[in-house]
């Protein structure tokens, strides 16, 4: 099995990668682009998932890892709750 070397190389963070593109194209081509502060919020929270596995890939152990990667779900967990919220508001549908 080869060593992954850089956290681009996670499927996981590829993966919370596309999580955040779909999110940035939700907020700019449905209603959500004028609900500011939803629209902001699951940005971020979405963004954080990927941004949290790529700083604990650059720590120094595999315990801090452990503790970004279990961050990096609060945050898919908050981005989840949001997107019912999304629903919940007609933006967009099943």
């Amino acid at each position: 099995m080869a060593t992954i070397e850089k956290f681009e190389d996670l499927d996981i963070w590829k993966e919370a990668r596309l999580l955040s593109k779909e999110i940035i194209l939700l907020s700019r081509n449905t209603e959500l682009k004028n609900d500011y502060r939803l629209r902001d919020q699951i940005k971020g929270a979405s963004g954080s998932v990927m941004d949290n596995i790529a700083e604990g890939f650059e720590r120094d152990g595999n315990l801090e890892f452990r503790q970004f990667l279990s961050i990096a779900k609060g945050s898919a967990g908050e981005s989840r709750s949001q997107l019912y919220r999304v629903f919940d508001s007609d933006y967009i549908s099943e």
